[in-house]
């Protein structure tokens, strides 16, 4: 049995060693030695060129940093956190053959994690006031949940599901119940489901029915409020698609039965299939939600890296800006690029030094980043 216990998942050693990369870097630098060639120069990732006015979260930079640590280079990049829109997110300076394997996965980290975090910004900003946990975690390769988790918390949601991506993060899980839970005990025994439930779990894990298992939810939600009484903080719904109908509709008539029966302290949480859309359109009737597939399984950021600057000369492919670049915040929140050093006066250059001659010069601290992202959210929208 190989250390991956049979699945078929790229250990972290050739991550760190440069395996984890596309053939042709591997030829690439073959034939540079070959060839004794190896130029200084300045590479850039970059998504758009230019400002298109879609901003975008850039995640993925601690794996980043830790990747590239260690090696014979300078790098600067945006914190975390940064909404950009066009431009390079991260520059590297230094000899082309001392980084070259490592840019499949550099990319990897930061395309898929920034792709994620902005999806899950969308969903924190459809409902600024709720209580908003990423549930998504089970539709995507287990090797990358801590990933997924991370991303969606650096964007400003409250909590996730994984638990072992919370052990990584040194977060605690959030969760309750699955329908399978209450079919164990069978139908019309929604009951005794409800009441283990409250009899087995931790005091401080929150009393949270689900309600939509086998009858009409109004029903399985004033059975719950008379089974658990004042224990019971929160009714969960997760009505399939098939049987939702008008879900708002629905969770009115949940509200208003409770409230009718005295009940108007249990809150009401939702989830299944659910996107900023439907988070702006209930968050009047509900306290949190469940956001699954539309964070988990956000496109990646299409971000590429490309050589702007070659022996000290400006150069680039067809289709790329050359020489090297800056990014900068303006006061009234706008994105602009430019050629470095000569951005706007009034405006905040966004790189900065991440790695000095191989040493890592910058600390992440995840609550930092949360607040830094939530700040230039502010500024930017």
């Amino acid at each position: 049995m190989s250390e991956s216990h049979g699945f078929d998942i790229v250990p972290t050693d050739a991550i760190a060693d440069g395996r984890a990369t596309d053939a042709y870097f591997d030829r690439t630098l073959e034939t540079l030695d070959h060839a004794g060639k190896n130029p200084r120069v300045v590479a850039e990732v970059t998504a758009d060129q230019f400002p298109t006015g879609e901003f975008e979260l850039f995640a993925g930079v601690k794996d980043a940093a830790h990747l590239l640590a260690g090696l014979p280079i300078d790098v600067d990049a945006l914190p975390e956190g940064t909404l950009f829109d066009g431009g390079p997110v991260l520059r590297i300076e230094g000899r082309y053959r001392e980084f070259a394997r490592y840019e499949t996965s550099l990319l990897g980290f930061l395309s898929h994690a920034s792709g994620v975090a902005t999806a899950a910004l969308d969903a924190r900003r459809a409902a600024p006031d709720s209580q908003v946990l990423s549930f998504g975690a089970r539709h995507v390769h287990p090797s990358i949940a801590a990933m997924i988790e991370r991303s969606a918390l650096l964007a400003g949601l409250d909590g996730f599901s994984h638990v072992a991506a919370g052990d990584v993060l040194e977060r605690e899980a959030s969760g309750t119940m699955p329908h399978a839970l209450v079919i164990a005990f069978g139908a019309g025994h929604q009951e005794d489901a409800w009441r283990a439930f409250d009899d087995a779990v931790p005091a401080e894990v929150p009393r949270v029915a689900l309600v939509d298992t086998y009858s009409d939810e109004k029903d399985e939600a004033l059975r719950a409020a008379d089974t658990l009484g004042d224990a019971l903080d929160s009714i969960r719904l997760d009505t399939t698609g098939s049987r939702r109908g008008n879900f708002e509709h629905i969770i009115r008539e949940v509200r208003w039965e409770l409230d009718a029966r005295g009940h108007d302290d249990v809150g009401i949480f939702v989830s299944g299939g659910l996107g900023p859309s439907d988070l702006d359109a209930l968050r009047e009737h509900v306290q949190g939600f469940g956001v699954g597939g539309y964070v988990s399984n956000a496109d990646p950021v299409d971000f590429a890296l490309d050589i702007v600057e070659r022996d000290g000369d400006p150069c680039a492919k067809r289709g790329k800006l050359s020489g090297k670049k800056d990014v900068y915040r303006t006061r009234e929140g706008g994105h602009e690029v430019a050629l470095a050093g000569r951005g706007p006066d009034d405006a905040e250059s966004l790189l900065q030094p991440l790695i000095r001659d191989g040493e890592l010069v910058r600390e992440f601290d995840l609550d930092e980043s949360r607040e830094h992202a939530r700040e230039d959210a502010e500024r930017v929208f």
